[in-house]
C-alpha cells in the first residue's frame, strides 16, 4: 500500500489558497490521481464556549475526515490551510498519518492579498480581515516552513496550481 502523502498549501489571506487548492484538485481528477482537497478552515468555522480550542476541535473534525478518506484508498491529501507554526504543521501531519509532506507557500504583494481579501469578505468582520493580511504575511514569513513558494499575483490560477503540483512532484510534465 502506498505511503500517505501530503501538500500543504500555505500562505496570507488573499494568497489564494483555496482557489489553487480547487484547480490543483481538478488538475490531478483529469490526471486520474486519487486524492482528496480539504480546506481546512472549512472544519473550524465554530463560536465556541469560553475555554473550547476550535483549533483543537478543527484538528480532530480534520482527522476523522482523513480517515474516511484513507478507509477508501485515498493516499494524497491536498490541503489549504495558514500554518503559522511547526506545531500546526505537525498537527495538519499527524491527522493525515502522513510519512511525506510537502508545504507549498503562495506569495502575492500585500496590495494584491489586501484587494482580494476586501473583494471576497464583504461582512461585518471585512475591516479585520484585511488588517490580518500583512500581520499573517509576517508570521510566516518568520515561520519558513515551506518547502518551495509560488507567486499568485498575475497568473491564471491553472498556472499556479500547475506549477506547485509540478514542483511537489505529483504530477510531471
Amino acid at each position: 500500500m502506498q505511503a500517505k502523502s501530503l501538500l500543504i498549501i500555505t500562505g496570507s489571506m488573499g494568497a489564494g489558497k483555496t482557489s489553487v487548492l480547487c484547480e490543483a484538485s481538478d488538475i490531478l481528477a483529469l490526471e486520474n490521481i486519487v486524492h482528496a482537497a480539504l480546506d481546512l478552515d472549512a472544519f473550524g468555522f465554530a463560536h465556541l464556549p469560553s475555554g473550547a480550542s476550535s483549533d483543537a476541535v478543527m484538528y480532530r473534525n480534520f482527522q476523522g475526515v482523513c480517515k474516511n478518506y484513507a478507509a477508501l484508498g485515498v493516499r494524497r491529501f491536498l490541503v489549504a490551510r495558514a500554518i503559522e507554526d511547526r506545531a500546526a504543521f505537525e498537527c495538519c501531519r499527524q491527522a493525515v498519518s502522513a510519512e511525506s509532506t510537502i508545504v507549498c507557500r503562495l506569495i502575492a504583494n500585500l496590495g494584491t492579498m489586501r484587494r482580494r481579501v476586501k473583494r471576497r469578505e464583504s461582512g461585518v468582520l471585512q475591516e479585520q480581515f484585511v488588517a490580518r493580511v500583512a500581520k499573517l504575511n509576517s508570521i510566516l514569513e518568520g515561520a519558513r516552513l515551506e518547502d518551495f513558494s509560488v507567486t499568485s499575483d498575475d497568473r491564471s490560477v491553472t498556472q499556479i496550481a500547475h506549477e506547485m503540483l509540478l514542483k511537489a512532484g505529483w504530477i510531471s510534465e
